[in-house]
This record gives C-alpha cells, structure tokens and sequence, in this order.
C-alpha cells in the first residue's frame, strides 16, 4: 500500500473509531473490564462505621487518634489484541471484508482502552505468531498499531488459535484482558489452551464472518476457493440438497464453537460483516457489566 494511501486509511479509521470509544464506549467498557483490584490511595481519620481492619497504625501512632486506608479500584489495564491475519480473513461478499471489519473494532477497543489509560499490545497470529507488539499507552502506539493491520501481510495463509493463546499465556505475565479477533475458520481445537489462559487472564472471543459463510446463494456452477489452503473445485449451488448440506455444515460448526467458549467460561459475541459491530460490541459489554 502506498505511504500516502495507508496514512489517509489510518486518519480514517481514527477519526470513525475514536470517536466510537470516546462517545459510546467510554463507560461501558470501564463497567465490563474492570482493574486488577483494589489499590491503596491515601489515609483519613476513622470514621464510624469504617472497618477496623483498615487502621493504619503507624499514622495513628503518630497523631494520637486513629486513621484509615483508603482504597480505590485499581484501573490500569494491560490489554492484548489478538488478531488473525490468515488467508481466510480476506473475504467479504456484503459491505466490507471480514479484515476491515476486525481492524475497525481493534482499533475501537484500542482508543476505549487508552481513555482508561490502559497499556495496549497486538498478537499477529495465522498458524504462528506473525508479530507481537509489546503492551504500551499512547495514541501515537495505537496509531502504530492500525498502521500495521492495515498493512501487514502474513508469511502464512493457515490458522492455529491454540498457538496464539499459548504465546499469550507465555508472554503476559501479569493478568491482562485478551481479546481474540478472529472468523474461527479453524481445523483444530484450541479449547484446551483456551482454558488455560482463561484462568490466567480475561479472555474475551469476537467472531466476524461473512453471511455467504452460513448460506449458500443459488447462482448455479460456481467455482470457491479455501483461502487458507489454496484448493479449488466447483459446486453446483442450484441443488437445494447441496445447499442444505452447506448451511448444517454451518451451524453445527457454530455450536461446537460456542460449546468451545462455554466450557472455557469466555464471554463472546459473533458479528456479521453487514452488522452494526457498535451495537453488538455494546451487547457483549452490557452483558458481563
């Protein structure tokens, strides 16, 4: 992508998701992702009703009448993105590619995160770690990091969730919120280093699709490629039989991911590229708030 193109891209997607975070999301996503704990923040006298528990003695000793800790939530977040870059992400029949779209609610959650002056970091991953960009704060960072999706091109095409949740349990040390973008076209399951990570950290999962994934058009003869492994063939689409088989083949794809995030306890929502993500990203946070 030219320089002058990918700079006009970024502004863009700035000013749209900026603007989202700052407007809409601001609240909602300091009630669903709350801090670590309870930090201390300064001493006042004992009031009644105060727990005695809270004395802190040594300022007591000191001015003769009895003082207390006080706390307050302790708000400073790492967040890491975890973004599928895999072939099968360039793929889009309705209003926008499955990529654009998870760029747009990454960067989104990336501008939410830094009001609440949280640290951001992005994981790259397709069937290996592609990149890994070290938690910061700042916009200049976030503008880095749209920078990136936008222009980043994978060295594969496959997907492994599993190795993207392991490099995070291996590289967050301390407790993060995680969200793991992705169309979860995968192959193999990834439940169990889900589960892991998930007692570690808050994981959170953000599926994107494209409706053609579900239904089937009936346009006759028509050629499809798997993104991700390159093999072609030709399905006749006019066979009601055909298409039937497609959208079971669907759904109980679905169920076995959603079964996937209740048995690892990970909040999720799935959004299509020609839905409000606003709206549905407003949902997930409503729900865990």
């Amino acid at each position: 992508m030219e320089t002058s193109e990918l700079i006009k891209k970024v502004r863009k997607i700035e000013i749209k998701t900026r603007g989202l975070s700052s407007n809409i999301f601001a609240g909602q996503y300091h009630t669903a992702f709350k801090g670590r704990g309870m930090a201390f923040s300064e001493v006042r006298e004992y009031q009644y009703g105060d727990d005695v528990r809270d004395i802190d003695w040594n300022v007591t000793a000191r001015f003769n009448k009895p003082y207390v800790k006080v706390f307050e939530e302790e708000r400073e977040l790492t967040v890491m993105l975890l973004v599928d870059v895999s072939g099968s992400l360039d793929f889009g029949t309705k209003v926008q590619m499955k990529r654009d779209m998870v760029t747009e609610i990454a960067a989104t959650l990336a501008f939410s995160a830094i009001q609440n002056n949280d640290k951001i970091g992005v994981v790259f991953f397709s069937d290996k770690i592609e990149k890994y960009i070290p938690p910061k704060k700042g916009r200049k960072h976030i503008l880095y990091i749209i920078r990136e999706m936008l222009d980043f091109h994978a060295d594969s095409k496959r997907t492994d969730i599993g190795t993207a949740i392991e490099f995070l349990t291996s590289v967050a040390k301390r407790r993060c919120t995680a969200f793991l973008l992705s169309d979860f076209y995968v192959r193999r399951s990834f439940q169990q280093q889900l589960q892991i990570a998930n007692r570690k950290h808050d994981v959170v999962a953000i599926q994107v699709y494209d409706k053609r994934a579900s239904d089937l058009p009936n346009i006759g003869l028509m050629k499809v490629v798997d993104a991700e492994t390159g093999h072609e063939q030709y399905i006749d689409t006019s066979s009601r039989r055909l298409r039937e088989a497609y959208r079971r083949s669907w759904l109980k794809t679905q169920r076995e991911l959603k079964d996937t995030f209740a048995k690892s306890q990970v909040d999720n929502v799935s959004i299509a590229t020609d839905e409000d993500y606003v709206k549905a990203l407003l949902g997930l946070f409503e729900q865990r708030g």
